[in-house]
């Protein structure tokens, strides 16, 4: 039913492992191969190519679903239906930025500062354009084919480049003056395949199970047995997505108890559980949660 692209590049290893995750695993028959299959009676056809055509060809109704980043749908101005976040990206879960920055030394503190005639290198040259042009400031902006930060100062005066913590642009020897974008993954869809109810149906249906198995990362199910006495103790201790699930447990004056906790802070959590009168902790994994 759906035509659908991922993302080649930095981006497709996580891609991939979510897919996977999420039950629609991409197979195909070799780590080169643009062409893949999903064992989805939802899924067509599936392409691998790089995310900054992919807002294109969505919008050209080449492909009804894809995966990209909002850094290149404002790039590419593509009137694409934007299905929601994905909070994911090659190496964490936060958004990438796309900033202005410049030497170190330089005496430019903020965007505003910079003259007019300023030269900047970018591989987002549209995006920088307008940007500039909101600030009043005439600019004269290159298009970078990589290593962008390595032109200043000798090729330009500053650059627009994204970062996810800004280390690698600090160990270059750079300092942000200004931030233009935010951007998350994004799964997009074709506004006129969007707008056919049996196709829209199987995009959210798709994006269920994705935003399910980020939703369980990093998050572990607890199940214990409590005493009516200690019930009370080991409910505070308890960080829940929503109020623990408590039963009464057949024959016996006690309680099971069971909750979804941070993964990070079950190291701490056990032990205090079983120190408050908890018995027989279960630690279980997670795949999906969806609410």
């Amino acid at each position: 039913m759906l035509k659908l692209v991922l993302p080649k590049g930095s981006l497709e290893k996580a891609t991939l492992e979510l897919f996977e995750a999420a039950d629609l695993a991409v197979n195909r028959s070799s780590s080169v191969d643009y062409k893949a299959t999903i064992d989805d009676p939802r899924v067509a056809e599936v392409r691998i190519l790089r995310p900054q055509e992919i807002p294109r060809y969505v919008a050209d109704g080449l492909f009804d679903l894809g995966i990209t980043g909002r850094d290149w749908i404002e790039e590419t101005s593509s009137k694409v239906e934007s299905l929601g976040e994905l909070h994911y990206s090659k190496n964490t879960a936060r958004p990438i930025r796309m900033v202005v920055a410049v030497a170190g030394d330089s005496p430019v503190q903020q965007v505003d500062d910079l003259p007019a005639g300023v030269r900047v290198s970018t591989e987002y040259p549209d995006v920088t354009r307008r940007f500039f042009e909101s600030r009043g400031i005439d600019a004269d902006i290159r298009l970078s084919y990589g290593a962008t930060e390595a032109k200043i100062p000798d090729i330009v005066d500053c650059i627009v480049e994204i970062t996810e913590t800004g280390r690698a642009l600090r160990a270059a020897g750079l300092r942000e003056i200004g931030q233009i974008l935010q951007s998350y993954t994004e799964l997009i869809a074709n506004p006129v395949a969007y707008a056919d109810p049996a196709k829209a149906h199987a995009m959210h249906q798709l994006r269920t199970l994705l935003q399910g198995t980020l939703e369980a990362r990093g998050r572990v199910l607890v199940k214990l047995n409590v005493a009516e006495p200690d019930l009370a103790k080991v409910i505070a201790l308890l960080p829940s997505l929503k109020s623990p699930t408590v039963s009464q447990l057949f024959g016996e004056g006690g309680y099971a108890v069971e909750t979804v906790v941070v993964k990070s802070e079950i190291n701490t959590l056990i032990p205090a559980l079983s120190d408050a009168g908890a018995t027989d902790i279960i630690e279980l994994p997670i795949s999906k949660i969806v609410h």
